[in-house]
């Protein structure tokens, strides 16, 4: 009786099975039953189809898998059943109780066969754990490694056949009470069954349309569709009607469905000159020079121009047109017929020696602040007026330059110090007045030595000795601020240091006038 069911079931299996799961349906549930069979030392059973291996080692199970890819699944599978070898003089029979995990690796992917077709081989690699017992059985739990191939019939988009054969190596070896064998004990698996995918049709945009039909499947929900899932295009334009601007008349993408006669890529609804192809920043309408000005409005259509000039081109963008400037490529003024006046003082740059600033005819364009015919550039006393043979500045008096050129050696010190002797204080007080009577002038007072003893002591000395200079005329009354003294120690000789003369003229203390800017 057990043999009739058995057989019954198996034969059952060959007529109702489900496909493989899809994108549509990722779940798929089975039940199979099938046999079981050995390997090992006492001898190998694989496809061993004897009458007494099929009715003695039969087992039932489920698997469920989860679709990851077109290419591969997940699976797992959970088995029940008998074990034994029947072909030896002391066989064996126990129970199995199979757990197992395994990649499945589908043929039918669309790679190496369609994913529609009817049959569809697979591969699994994977490991389980497996407890035997029995009384001839040496029970225990093992972690085989396992790998399998199948083979699946669809038979409806929910329903197909499967046959699987399941390979199975122990981790260990004497299940069969041969410990020490050349071989490890294995199992092989012989399954059909039932399988019944889950789940509903998946239809992202909700279109009607599973995903897996649907050539557009992230269609909007509000968007109507035809029977591949995509926008409907009423005019047959390639456009679809949600998104075409002019739905009832064949139109172009660039012009989002509309007619475009004059292939301007603006839709002649919007086109001011429809018939002539144009700028879309123009409305449709040409400008032959691209300056902007459409060509029914320029002056000058073939030439690039400005607005200012009604198209005609203006280089220097100085608001005179090309053709009536003088200076074309300088932006300049009406008053010298388009050429350039910088500094805005009435003369032209081409004859203003200072062009940059604004200046006077008398000094050909250059500023004269003191007013006294020599311009700032080269006056070296800007704000004073001075005379052109002493470069802008005031004129020294005759008394005061002979004055200086007998301080010279006038001024005396003690030997080797910076202490001035009283013979020189008429001159120092006649310096005195000078500075007092003129009060532009600042003093320059540098010291010098011969070269007698060393440099450092000399420039020290000098140095000192033009200090004490200004000190005197600072104590009676003259500003430090128009008193300056410097120090040139013996690096500036006026005459010889090879003889006492020429070492007594290099002695000396030199007095120059500097200008003070006036501040108005």
């Amino acid at each position: 009786m057990k043999t009739i069911i058995s057989s019954m079931l198996m034969i059952l299996g060959f007529y109702i099975s489900s496909h493989a799961q899809t994108v549509d349906r990722k779940w798929n549930l089975g039940l199979m039953v099938g046999t079981s069979e050995y390997a090992g030392d006492l001898g190998n059973g694989f496809i061993d189809f004897n009458t007494k291996a099929l009715d003695n080692n039969r087992i039932v199970g489920l698997s469920l898998n989860r679709f990851m890819s077109t290419t591969f699944d997940f699976s797992l599978m959970g088995v029940f059943g008998d074990w034994g070898y029947y072909k030896t003089a002391e066989p064996f029979k126990g129970e199995m109780i199979l757990g197992s995990a395994f990649i499945k690796f589908k043929f039918d992917n669309g790679y190496i066969i369609k994913e529609e077709s009817r049959l569809s081989p697979y591969l699994l690699f994977g490991a389980g754990f497996t407890r035997l017992r029995g009384d001839k059985i040496n029970g225990g739990l093992d972690y085989p490694i396992m790998a399998g191939a199948g083979l699946n019939l669809r038979i409806s988009e929910v329903m197909g056949l499967n046959y699987q054969a399941t390979y199975g190596y122990l981790s260990s070896d004497g299940r069969d009470y041969r410990v020490g064998g050349t071989l490890y004990d294995a199992f092989l698996l012989h399954s059909i069954g039932l399988n019944f995918s889950l789940g509903h049709k998946a239809d992202a945009d909700e279109d009607g349309i599973s995903d897996k039909n649907d050539k557009c499947p992230n269609t909007p929900v509000t968007v109507k569709v035809d029977n591949l899932g995509c926008p409907v295009d009423g005019d047959g334009d390639g456009i679809a009607d949600h998104e075409d601007m002019c739905p009832n008349a064949p139109g172009l993408v660039a012009t989002k469905g509309c007619p475009d006669a004059d292939k301007d890529d603006v839709a002649d609804k919007d086109d001011q000159c429809p018939n002539e192809p144009g700028l879309a920043t123009l409305k449709g309408c040409p400008d032959t020079d691209n300056d902007g000005i459409i060509d029914s409005k320029d002056k000058c259509p073939n030439i690039k121009g400005v607005l200012a000039m009604e198209g005609c081109p203006d280089k220097d963008g100085d608001g005179i047109e090309d053709e009536k400037d003088k200076c074309p490529d300088v932006s300049g003024v009406a008053l010298f017929q388009g050429c350039p006046d910088s500094d805005s003082d009435g003369i032209q740059d081409m004859n203003d020696m200072c062009p940059n600033l604004k200046g006077l005819p008398a000094t050909n364009g250059c500023p004269d602040t003191d007013n006294d015919g020599v311009h700032d550039g080269i006056d070296k006393c800007p704000t004073l007026a001075g005379i052109a043979t002493n470069a802008g500045c005031p004129e020294i008096k005759k008394e005061t330059r002979q004055l200086f050129q007998k301080a010279l050696q006038g001024i005396q010190f003690e030997t080797g110090k910076a202490v001035i002797k009283p013979v020189s204080f008429p001159i120092l007080n006649a310096v005195y007045n000078v500075m007092n009577e003129n009060p532009t002038y600042k003093l320059l007072i540098g010291g010098h030595t011969d070269n007698v003893g060393s440099d450092e002591v000399n420039l020290t000395l000098s140095q000192n000795r033009a200090d004490a200079v200004a000190k005197y005329l600072i104590t009676k009354g003259i500003s430090p601020l128009r008193v300056s003294a410097t120090g040139y120690g013996e690096s500036r000789p006026a005459n010889t240091n090879a003889n006492a003369a020429g070492r007594a003229r290099n002695r000396r203390v030199e007095l120059e006038v500097e200008f003070i800017e006036v501040v108005k």
